[in-house]
């Protein structure tokens, strides 16, 4: 099998010892995974906490700061390449249909599965469990037919267009720890394409929808999402219906904002708008996470990793939540683009 991997810092292929490393990283990391799926079966209570309150809120910033760390750690993708680093994957290539469908799937798939969270997910371990075992199971099946990661990492994972709207302006490219050399798998390729956004695929329409129902739909799926409390037991239709209202119509509304500010830049200013709206999804993602986390959120404990409402200030997370919200906008608005892609291309395949 192929080595052939960029360097970190000089460009020439990864040494030996470098790539150990990453296997080592990737092994503990899937192994974090690991016990992380579990405690969701087996020890619910601690899974949730772990998966929904530590490894969830930790994931947006990482993505915003170096998406590149996670593409190259992610447990499920580990367990997606194991087929092609085993040479068992038929190693297909997609074609821009197929790809621009993946990913409009992916979109769906996401909007449909985080609201599902307050009515099922935040309170059943197992539940969240079995979904992990689903989409590593889809992974792998994805894995022995596809080329390297067209078909899951970069198409049907739901974290996947929440990566490409945060990550379009990380700290530091990282050297591609996965994959051996690049077969054109994808195009343009998310994580070799500098300051990738959800909106540079336009290859096909169905790239062309799923961009905008990211960009301009999840700060206000975000925020309706958050107004929203987990529901122990669905009583009714109408409980049902409410965990998806909201966050439905802070989309819609979130949408029209975004096409108005379109018609009246006359698209001149759509990488702005991009960026502000991707500033604004994070911003509030941690607006309402960071309070909640403590013991302020408003909806009781929904969220709740440690409780320290009596012990600390009532105005000290709301203030983090400012530092983090000028920060985010600072990063992905002020900033100057640095042009550098998530992680290092490798070498381009000999034909």
């Amino acid at each position: 099998m192929s080595t052939l991997h960029y360097d970190f810092k000089s460009g020439a292929q990864l040494s030996s010892r470098s790539i150990l490393i990453w296997r080592i990283v990737q092994t503990a990391v899937w192994l974090i995974g690991a016990t992380i799926l579990t405690c969701l079966l087996f020890f619910p209570p601690i899974g949730v906490l772990l998966f929904w309150n530590i490894l969830i809120p930790i994931a947006p910033f990482l993505f915003v700061v170096a998406v590149g760390v996670w593409r190259n750690v992610c447990p499920l993708a580990t367990t997606n390449l194991l087929p092609r680093k085993l040479g068992l994957s038929h190693r297909k290539k997609m074609s821009p249909t197929q790809s621009g469908i993946f990913n409009l799937i992916a979109v769906i798939a996401l909007y449909i599965i985080v609201p599902l969270r307050h009515a099922v997910f935040n309170m059943n371990g197992v539940a969240t469990g079995i979904m992990i075992v689903v989409m590593a199971v889809i992974g792998v099946t994805l894995g022995f037919v596809y080329e390297w990661k067209s078909a899951w990492c970069s198409g049907l994972c739901p974290i996947h267009p929440v990566e490409k709207l945060y990550g379009a302006n990380v700290f530091i490219s990282m050297p591609n720890a996965n994959c051996d050399n690049c077969q054109n798998c994808v195009v343009p390729c998310p994580d070799s394409t500098p300051n990738m956004t959800p909106i540079k695929a336009t290859k096909t329409i169905y790239h062309r929808i799923s961009g905008w129902m990211v960009v301009a739909g999840l700060p206000g799926f975000i925020w309706g999402w958050f107004n929203v409390p987990d529901y122990a037991t669905l009583n009714s239709l109408n409980d049902a219906l409410i965990v998806y209202r909201n966050p439905f119509i802070g989309f819609v509304v979130s949408s029209i904002i975004y096409f108005i500010l379109l018609l009246i830049t006359n698209n001149k200013q759509d990488k702005t708008i991009t960026s502000i709206f991707a500033a604004a999804g994070v911003s509030l993602y941690y607006r309402y996470r960071i309070p909640a986390l403590f013991g302020f959120g408003r909806f009781n404990e929904d969220g709740l990793l440690i409780n320290l409402n009596g012990i600390i200030p009532e105005w000290l997370p709301h203030a983090i939540t400012i530092v983090t919200t000028l920060f985010f906008f600072y990063w992905l608005v002020f900033r100057k683009p640095n042009h550098s892609s998530w992680v290092i291309r490798p070498e381009f395949a000999k034909k």
